[in-house]
């Protein structure tokens, strides 16, 4: 019988890959705090998963019923799941980045990726185990 790793492994390796991505995003977020004009990013973590599975969203697609529609805008962020976030409180020089919020984003995503690496970490251990035959 034919044991399939990717069944195996399941959704814990694709959402490592994310996290990673996210922790990118947020880090990057962090380090212009201070930047004049800077917007914060985040991704969207439940869609980007649901597309790297296969699975399709649950939401309307958008379309453009002017000539003056942005296309590429709208279809970037529905590829690549980057959203804008937006300021709890504006500031003067039109940065929207909350260091507050980035840091427990950041600490929040580090511990979800650390229970995801936990998990998978397992999941091998068990196949090592069955190939083994203890």
């Amino acid at each position: 019988m034919a044991i399939s790793i990717d069944k195996h492994l399941g959704i814990h390796q694709h959402a490592l890959q994310l996290r990673s991505q996210r922790a990118s995003v947020l880090a990057n977020n962090i380090a212009n705090a201070d930047t004049p004009g800077f917007k914060a990013r985040d991704m969207d973590f439940a869609q980007m998963l649901k597309a790297q599975m296969g699975e399709t969203s649950d939401t309307l697609p958008m379309t453009a019923t002017g000539s003056q529609h942005v296309q590429g805008l709208i279809q970037a962020e529905a590829i690549n799941g980057m959203k804008y976030r937006t300021p709890s409180q504006p500031s003067i020089d039109g940065n929207t980045v909350d260091a507050d919020r980035e840091r427990t984003e950041f600490t929040r995503n580090t511990m979800e990726f650390q229970a995801a690496f936990e998990f998978l970490n397992g999941k091998i251990k068990s196949l090592i185990s069955a190939i083994r035959g203890e």
